[in-house]
C-alpha cells in the first residue's frame, strides 16, 4: 500500500499489530521510549539526524539492559534480543515500514510540522503518527498533515521506563480506532493510559506547570527562599520534590516553552511565565543540564546541589531568642490536641485551655489515645507516654496562661473569634510571652493589632495531623520582633519540626501554591475535559503526588477548601484564582467530602 492510498482505520489495530515502531528524535525521552518498546518485544527504528545522539541512545540501551541482567530481571539472551530489536538511522525514509511513528523532537512547532510532512511522504497509509508534545497543538499538527485522522498525541513521562502514566491525546480529527490501538499498546507496555483531549499541557502538565510557575514567581518576589519553598511543598504536601528543584530537573527553558504555549491558549495569568524563567533561560542557566538554574550543581547533568551565594548560613540559626519552657495551647479540636501532644513529647510544660474544663479534659483524653497508639507501635515507651501526659494540664479558661512563655491558639478559623482571643491573651499573659496563631489563611497582623504588644505576635502554622507532619510555616508580620522570630524557629527545632519563613499574606507558601492547583483540577472536570479518576491517576502516576487532587479535596473538606480559595482570590485579585463554580455548588449542597460521606466522590458511612 503506497502513501497515497486511502487508510483503512475501520477496525482497530491490535497492540501486537503495532510490531514495528519508529521513534523520531533520540534525546532523553526518545531513548527512554525506545527502551520501553524494545523490552516489550517491538522492533524499534530510531531516527535522529545527529549521529552522536543515535550512538548515545544505543549506549544508553546497552547500559540499561546490562543493569537489568545484573539485577536478574532479564537474562543475557533476552538482553541480546532487546539490543537486536533496536536499529538507528539518520533519515525519515527508515520509517517506511513502521506501523506507528512516535515523534519526540524538540518542542518547536515548525520542526514538528516538517517531521510530519516528511513522514507523510514515506509511511504507509495505515501507519499511525503520534507526537510526543506536551505543549503544542496536536490538532494543528494533524490538520497540517495529509491524513489528520491517523494523527494523535502519546505523551510519556520522564523517565519513560519508570513512569507508568501515558496520556493518549485525540483531536477532533483523530479516528477512534487509532486511539484504541495506541491505548492498547500502552497497556501492553505495562503503562497506565488515560484518554485526554487536545489542550496545552493535557492533564498532568496542565496542572503541574501552573503550580511550578507560581512557585518561581513566589521566589522571584523574594517572599520566601528557594530552600523554604521546596521544603514547604515536600513536607507540607508529601511531594517527592520541591517545585524549584523540579524546574531545574525539567529544564527552565523547557518549562518556559510549555508555559508560553499554555498561556497562548488559556490567557490565564497563572500560565504567563514568571519573568525569572526567561531571565535564567536567556542566561543559559537552564537547570541541572547546565549545572546551574535555581540551584547550583557540582557539574552539568548532576543532581547534586552545592552551596552558593544564596545558600542559608548556619549562623542564622544562632540568633538570640527568649527562653521557652512552658506553652499554652488554646482550643479543644484535633489541631489543638495535636499541637499540645507535640510540645508535651518534646519536654515542655503544657497548659491546654478550652471553653470549659470538660472540653479540655476530652482533648487530653484524645492525646492519651494518640500516645497509646505510639506505644503500641513501638514508637515510644510507656514511661515516655506517662511523662508526656503528666506535663499537660487541662484548663477551662485562658487565665491559666498567666505564666506560659509561649501561647499558641488553635481555635476556629474566624478572624473575629481569633481577635477576641488575642485581646484576652494580651490581658492574661505575662510581659515577654510570645503569642502565636495557627491560622492558615487569615492575616496574622490583624491578630497582632488586637493586642497592645504586636511585636510579640507571630504565626506558627502547623499542618494536620500535627504529631506526624514535620512542617511549620513561621509567619512574621511587619511588626514582629527579631527575637520572637528567632525564638519560634528554635522552638520548632526543639519539637523536631522543620520551620520555613514566610511573610504575612494569604495562603503563606503551601496553600498559596496548593489551592490554585486544586481549583484548576476542578475546572478541568467542569469543562468535561477529563474525569475525576483520570485526573487523580495522572497526578499520582505522572507527578508522583501521594494523592490525586480530588482525593485531597475530599480529605481536606470542600468547605475548608472553598474558604481558602476565597481568601486567595480576595487578596491577589487574580481572575484565575476565582473558586470554581462546581466547588461552590457542592458546598452549598452540603457535600463537604469524607466528613459528610459525599464530596467529589461518595464514601461509606462509618
Amino acid at each position: 500500500m503506497g502513501p497515497s492510498s486511502t487508510p483503512d482505520l475501520s477496525t482497530p489495530a491490535s497492540p501486537l499489530s503495532l510490531s514495528t515502531i519508529a521513534v523520531v528524535g533520540l534525546g532523553t525521552m526518545g531513548t527512554g521510549i525506545a527502551e520501553v518498546l524494545t523490552r516489550a518485544g517491538r522492533e524499534v527504528i530510531g531516527i535522529d539526524t545527529d549521529e552522536a545522539a543515535a550512538q548515545q541512545a544505543v549506549a544508553a540501551l546497552e547500559g540499561a539492559s546490562a543493569r537489568a541482567v545484573a539485577r536478574e530481571r532479564i537474562t543475557e539472551r533476552e538482553r541480546q534480543d532487546i539490543l537486536a530489536r533496536f536499529r538507528t538511522f539518520s533519515d525519515l525514509q527508515a520509517a517506511a515500514d513502521a506501523d506507528l511513528v512516535i515523534e519526540v523532537v524538540p518542542e518547536d512547532y515548525e520542526l514538528k510540522r516538517q517531521v510530519f510532512a516528511g513522514l507523510d511522504a514515506v509511511v504507509r497509509a495505515d501507519t499511525i503518527l503520534a507526537t510526543g508534545t506536551n505543549a503544542l497543538s496536536v490538532t494543528r499538527l494533524a490538520a497540517d498533515s495529509q491524513r489528520p485522522e491517523r494523527v494523535l498525541g502519546v505523551h510519556f513521562f520522564n523517565p519513560a521506563p519508570a513512569m507508568k502514566l501515558v496520556e493518549v491525546v485525540s483531536s477532533v480529527l483523530t479516528a477512534p480506532t487509532a486511539v484504541a490501538a495506541v491505548t492498547e499498546l500502552a497497556r501492553d507496555l505495562g503503562k497506565d493510559p488515560i484518554a485526554v483531549g487536545d489542550r496545552p499541557g493535557f492533564v498532568a502538565d496542565g496542572l503541574l506547570f501552573g503550580y511550578l510557575n507560581q512557585a518561581a514567581a513566589m521566589y522571584e518576589a523574594k517572599y520566601a527562599t528557594r530552600e523554604d519553598i521546596d521544603a514547604a511543598m515536600r513536607l507540607g504536601c508529601g511531594l517527592p520534590m520541591g517545585p524549584l528543584t523540579l524546574l531545574d530537573l525539567i529544564g527552565v527553558d523547557t518549562a518556559r516553552t510549555v508555559l508560553e504555549a499554555m498561556y497562548a491558549e488559556s490567557q490565564d495569568r497563572l500560565h504567563a511565565p514568571a519573568p525569572i524563567l526567561g531571565q535564567l533561560a536567556e542566561a543559559g542557566l537552564t537547570g541541572r543540564k547546565a549545572g546551574r538554574g535555581f540551584y547550583t550543581y557540582d557539574a552539568p547533568g548532576s543532581g547534586t546541589a552545592v552551596p552558593d551565594a544564596e545558600s542559608p548560613a548556619a549562623a542564622d540559626e544562632l540568633a538570640a531568642g527568649r527562653t521557652v519552657s512552658s506553652v499554652g495551647v488554646a482550643g479543644s479540636g484535633t489541631m489543638a490536641s495535636g499541637i499540645a501532644e507535640v510540645f508535651a513529647k518534646a519536654g515542655f510544660k503544657v497548659v491546654l485551655a478550652a471553653r470549659s474544663l470538660e472540653k479540655a479534659e476530652k482533648a487530653k483524653a484524645r492525646i492519651a489515645k494518640s500516645l497509646g497508639r505510639s506505644v503500641d507501635k513501638g514508637r515510644m515507651s510507656a514511661e515516655a507516654r506517662d511523662t508526656a501526659l503528666a506535663s499537660i494540664t487541662p484548663a477551662g479558661a485562658l487565665d491559666a496562661f498567666a505564666d506560659v512563655d509561649l501561647a499558641v491558639e488553635a481555635v476556629a478559623e474566624d478572624l473575629a473569634v481569633k481577635q477576641e482571643l488575642f485581646r484576652t491573651l494580651d490581658k492574661v499573659c505575662k510581659p515577654g510571652a510570645i503569642l502565636a496563631t495557627t491560622t492558615s489563611s487569615l492575616p496574622v497582623v490583624a491578630c497582632a493589632r488586637a493586642t497592645s504588644r504586636p511585636q510579640d505576635v507571630i504565626g506558627m502554622h502547623f499542618f494536620n495531623p500535627a504529631p506526624a507532619m514535620k512542617l511549620v510555616e513561621v509567619v512574621r508580620t511587619v511588626l514582629t520582633a527579631d527575637d520572637v522570630h528567632a525564638t519560634v524557629r528554635a522552638v520548632c527545632a526543639k519539637v523536631r519540626k522543620h520551620p520555613v519563613d514566610c511573610g504575612d499574606r494569604a495562603g503563606f507558601i503551601v496553600n498559596a501554591l496548593l489551592f490554585p492547583y486544586l481549583n484548576n483540577a476542578i475546572k478541568m472536570v467542569e469543562e468535561h475535559y477529563a474525569s475525576l479518576d483520570d485526573i487523580d491517576a495522572a497526578m499520582k502516576l505522572g507527578g508522583g503526588y501521594p494523592m490525586g487532587p480530588f482525593e485531597l479535596l475530599d480529605v481536606v473538606g470542600l468547605d475548608v477548601s472553598l474558604a481558602i480559595e476565597k481568601v486567595l482570590h480576595a487578596e491577589f485579585r487574580d481572575p484565575g484564582l476565582a473558586p470554581a463554580p462546581l466547588l461552590e455548588h457542592l458546598v452549598a449542597a452540603g457535600c463537604l467530602g469524607r466528613k459528610t460521606g459525599r464530596g467529589f466522590r461518595e464514601y461509606a458511612r462509618r
